[in-house]
Protein backbone atom coordinates (compact mmCIF):
# COMPACT_ATOMS: atom_id res chain seq x y z
CA UNK A 1 0.00 0.00 0.00
CA UNK A 2 2.88 2.59 0.83
CA UNK A 3 5.40 1.14 -1.11
CA UNK A 4 5.77 4.60 -3.48
CA UNK A 5 6.18 6.40 -0.11
CA UNK A 6 8.72 3.94 1.38
CA UNK A 7 10.93 4.23 -2.24
CA UNK A 8 10.38 7.97 -2.49
CA UNK A 9 11.89 8.87 1.47
CA UNK A 10 13.77 5.90 2.52
CA UNK A 11 16.84 7.91 1.82
CA UNK A 12 15.65 10.81 4.59
CA UNK A 13 16.37 11.19 7.85
CA UNK A 14 15.38 13.14 10.56
CA UNK A 15 13.18 16.20 10.07
CA UNK A 16 13.65 16.09 6.34
CA UNK A 17 12.13 12.61 6.65
CA UNK A 18 9.34 14.13 9.05
CA UNK A 19 8.14 17.27 7.05
CA UNK A 20 6.82 15.80 4.32
CA UNK A 21 5.13 12.52 5.77
CA UNK A 22 3.50 15.08 8.42
CA UNK A 23 2.57 18.14 6.59
CA UNK A 24 1.55 16.74 3.49
CA UNK A 25 1.54 12.92 2.87
CA UNK A 26 -0.27 11.73 6.22
CA UNK A 27 -1.88 15.23 7.18
CA UNK A 28 -4.19 14.64 9.73
CA UNK A 29 -3.83 11.05 9.66
CA UNK A 30 -0.29 10.77 11.66
CA UNK A 31 1.19 10.77 15.75
CA UNK A 32 4.00 10.59 17.50
CA UNK A 33 4.13 7.59 20.10
CA UNK A 34 6.54 8.71 22.67
CA UNK A 35 7.61 7.85 25.66
CA UNK A 36 9.00 10.85 27.24
CA UNK A 37 12.17 8.53 27.92
CA UNK A 38 16.02 9.16 27.96
CA UNK A 39 16.18 10.91 24.48
CA UNK A 40 12.50 11.13 23.77
CA UNK A 41 12.81 15.21 23.49
CA UNK A 42 14.85 14.96 20.23
CA UNK A 43 12.13 13.00 18.13
CA UNK A 44 9.50 15.36 19.84
CA UNK A 45 11.50 18.92 19.44
CA UNK A 46 11.90 17.87 15.74
CA UNK A 47 7.89 17.17 15.52
CA UNK A 48 7.12 20.12 17.31
CA UNK A 49 9.02 22.59 14.68
CA UNK A 50 7.06 20.98 11.90
CA UNK A 51 3.57 20.93 13.31
CA UNK A 52 2.84 21.38 17.10
CA UNK A 53 -0.77 20.25 16.96
CA UNK A 54 0.47 16.55 15.25
CA UNK A 55 -0.92 14.05 18.22
CA UNK A 56 1.60 12.59 20.21
CA UNK A 57 0.55 9.75 22.03
CA UNK A 58 1.94 8.35 24.93
CA UNK A 59 0.93 5.85 27.59
CA UNK A 60 0.41 5.97 31.18
CA UNK A 61 0.91 2.25 32.53
CA UNK A 62 0.16 3.38 35.93
CA UNK A 63 4.05 2.18 36.92
CA UNK A 64 5.92 5.34 35.43
CA UNK A 65 8.65 7.15 37.05
CA UNK A 66 7.23 10.24 39.03
CA UNK A 67 10.70 11.60 36.99
CA UNK A 68 8.92 10.84 33.62
CA UNK A 69 5.40 12.41 34.40
CA UNK A 70 7.10 15.73 35.33
CA UNK A 71 9.41 15.54 32.46
CA UNK A 72 6.86 14.75 30.35
CA UNK A 73 4.48 17.80 31.57
CA UNK A 74 7.76 20.03 31.15
CA UNK A 75 8.73 18.95 27.25
CA UNK A 76 4.99 19.38 26.84
CA UNK A 77 5.11 22.70 27.89
CA UNK A 78 8.21 23.75 26.60
CA UNK A 79 7.30 22.42 22.73
CA UNK A 80 4.26 23.64 23.11
CA UNK A 81 2.47 20.80 22.07
CA UNK A 82 -1.25 20.80 21.63
CA UNK A 83 -2.28 17.48 21.43
CA UNK A 84 -0.72 15.72 23.89
CA UNK A 85 -2.77 12.28 24.55
CA UNK A 86 -2.03 10.23 28.00
CA UNK A 87 -3.15 7.09 27.03
CA UNK A 88 -3.87 4.22 30.23
CA UNK A 89 -4.88 0.59 30.47
CA UNK A 90 -8.62 0.05 30.54
CA UNK A 91 -9.62 -0.36 34.51
CA UNK A 92 -11.73 -3.35 33.31
CA UNK A 93 -8.95 -5.04 32.36
CA UNK A 94 -6.61 -3.98 34.97
CA UNK A 95 -9.16 -5.61 37.76
CA UNK A 96 -9.63 -8.41 36.05
CA UNK A 97 -5.88 -9.72 35.19
CA UNK A 98 -3.39 -7.41 37.51
CA UNK A 99 -5.66 -6.60 40.46
CA UNK A 100 -2.90 -6.64 43.02
CA UNK A 101 -0.48 -4.53 40.47
CA UNK A 102 1.21 -7.37 40.64
CA UNK A 103 1.76 -8.95 37.75
CA UNK A 104 5.17 -7.84 36.04
CA UNK A 105 6.31 -9.79 38.54
CA UNK A 106 4.70 -13.35 37.28
CA UNK A 107 4.35 -12.36 33.59
CA UNK A 108 5.99 -9.07 32.48
CA UNK A 109 5.00 -10.08 28.65
CA UNK A 110 1.30 -10.18 29.71
CA UNK A 111 1.30 -6.84 32.14
CA UNK A 112 3.33 -4.92 28.87
CA UNK A 113 0.02 -6.45 26.99
CA UNK A 114 -2.65 -4.99 28.97
CA UNK A 115 -0.56 -2.09 29.97
CA UNK A 116 1.02 -0.75 26.51
CA UNK A 117 0.40 -3.29 23.31
CA UNK A 118 -3.38 -3.43 23.59
CA UNK A 119 -4.19 0.43 24.80
CA UNK A 120 -1.78 1.86 22.18
CA UNK A 121 -3.56 -0.03 19.29
CA UNK A 122 -6.72 0.92 20.44
CA UNK A 123 -5.50 4.40 20.09
CA UNK A 124 -3.66 4.74 16.77
CA UNK A 125 -7.55 3.30 15.44
CA UNK A 126 -7.79 5.75 12.44
CA UNK A 127 -4.39 6.88 12.13
CA UNK A 128 -2.87 5.62 8.72
CA UNK A 129 0.75 6.25 10.20
CA UNK A 130 2.65 6.39 13.68
CA UNK A 131 5.90 7.97 14.47
CA UNK A 132 8.16 6.31 16.92
CA UNK A 133 11.97 6.57 18.20
CA UNK A 134 13.39 3.58 17.86
CA UNK A 135 17.73 3.80 16.54
CA UNK A 136 19.77 1.22 15.30
CA UNK A 137 22.49 1.63 17.71
CA UNK A 138 20.48 0.38 20.65
CA UNK A 139 20.75 -2.80 19.61
CA UNK A 140 19.23 -6.30 19.89
CA UNK A 141 15.74 -5.92 18.36
CA UNK A 142 16.48 -2.46 17.06
CA UNK A 143 19.65 -3.20 15.17
CA UNK A 144 18.20 -3.44 11.94
CA UNK A 145 15.55 -1.07 12.23
CA UNK A 146 13.85 0.17 9.00
CA UNK A 147 13.44 3.95 8.51
CA UNK A 148 9.63 3.40 6.93
CA UNK A 149 7.63 -0.20 6.84
CA UNK A 150 3.99 -1.32 7.09
CA UNK A 151 2.61 -3.03 9.50
CA UNK A 152 -0.76 -3.83 9.51
CA UNK A 153 -1.80 -1.68 6.99
CA UNK A 154 0.05 1.24 8.67
CA UNK A 155 2.71 2.72 7.89
CA UNK A 156 5.65 3.40 10.75
CA UNK A 157 8.18 5.84 10.56
CA UNK A 158 11.40 5.60 12.95
CA UNK A 159 13.19 8.73 11.63
CA UNK A 160 16.07 8.55 13.99
CA UNK A 161 16.93 4.90 12.85
CA UNK A 162 19.95 6.16 11.54
CA UNK A 163 21.01 8.24 14.21
CA UNK A 164 24.10 7.82 16.37
CA UNK A 165 24.47 8.77 20.07
CA UNK A 166 26.84 11.36 19.15
CA UNK A 167 24.18 12.90 16.52
CA UNK A 168 21.77 12.77 19.48
CA UNK A 169 23.08 14.04 22.36
CA UNK A 170 24.74 16.82 19.59
CA UNK A 171 20.82 17.27 18.72
CA UNK A 172 20.18 17.73 22.55
CA UNK A 173 22.76 20.70 22.96
CA UNK A 174 22.04 22.31 19.65
CA UNK A 175 18.85 23.26 20.87
CA UNK A 176 19.57 23.19 24.96
CA UNK A 177 17.16 20.35 25.54
CA UNK A 178 16.27 19.46 28.98
CA UNK A 179 17.36 15.40 29.91
CA UNK A 180 15.58 13.52 31.15
CA UNK A 181 16.18 13.38 35.35
CA UNK A 182 16.91 9.83 35.51
CA UNK A 183 19.49 9.82 33.21
CA UNK A 184 22.05 11.74 36.05
CA UNK A 185 21.30 8.61 38.53
CA UNK A 186 22.49 6.31 35.55
CA UNK A 187 19.01 5.27 34.03
CA UNK A 188 20.19 5.17 30.27
CA UNK A 189 17.01 4.07 28.84
CA UNK A 190 13.88 4.41 31.27
CA UNK A 191 10.51 2.29 30.86
CA UNK A 192 8.45 1.47 34.28
CA UNK A 193 10.19 1.65 37.48
CA UNK A 194 9.47 -1.69 38.88
CA UNK A 195 11.58 -3.39 35.44
CA UNK A 196 14.02 -0.60 34.92
CA UNK A 197 17.44 -0.76 37.44
CA UNK A 198 20.04 2.17 36.69
CA UNK A 199 22.42 0.80 34.31
CA UNK A 200 23.34 0.96 30.64
CA UNK A 201 26.14 1.95 28.38
CA UNK A 202 26.93 3.06 25.12
CA UNK A 203 26.94 0.30 23.47
CA UNK A 204 23.93 -1.06 25.37
CA UNK A 205 21.49 1.38 26.79
CA UNK A 206 18.99 -0.79 27.39
CA UNK A 207 20.82 -2.43 29.22
CA UNK A 208 18.33 -1.93 32.55
CA UNK A 209 15.29 -2.73 31.08
CA UNK A 210 13.86 -5.93 32.15
CA UNK A 211 17.30 -6.63 33.67
CA UNK A 212 17.62 -10.36 34.53
CA UNK A 213 15.42 -11.77 31.90
CA UNK A 214 15.42 -12.36 28.75
CA UNK A 215 12.56 -10.09 27.51
CA UNK A 216 13.82 -6.75 25.51
CA UNK A 217 11.03 -5.28 23.98
CA UNK A 218 7.68 -4.44 25.60
CA UNK A 219 6.20 -5.62 22.72
CA UNK A 220 4.69 -2.50 21.00
CA UNK A 221 6.86 -3.09 17.90
CA UNK A 222 5.96 -6.66 17.53
CA UNK A 223 2.35 -6.92 15.46
CA UNK A 224 -0.05 -4.98 17.26
CA UNK A 225 -2.84 -7.40 15.63
CA UNK A 226 -0.75 -10.99 16.85
CA UNK A 227 -0.46 -9.22 20.47
CA UNK A 228 -4.05 -8.63 20.78
CA UNK A 229 -4.72 -12.11 19.64
CA UNK A 230 -2.02 -13.69 22.29
CA UNK A 231 -3.66 -11.27 24.63
CA UNK A 232 -7.09 -12.68 23.58
CA UNK A 233 -5.85 -16.05 23.61
CA UNK A 234 -4.49 -15.86 27.13
CA UNK A 235 -7.33 -14.47 29.08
Amino acid sequence: MYEAVIAELNHLDGPELLAPLVSDVFCGNIALVSSFGAESAVLLHMAASIDRSLPVITLDTGKLFSETIAYRAQLSALLGLTDLRVVTPQSDVLRALDGAGSLHRRDPDRCCQIRKVLPLENTLTGFKAWISGRKRYHGGLRADVAMLEETDGRLKIDPLARFTRQQIEAYLDRYDLPRHPLLEKGYLSIGCAPCTVACGSADNPRAGRWSGLSKMECGIHRSPIAAHNSASSAA
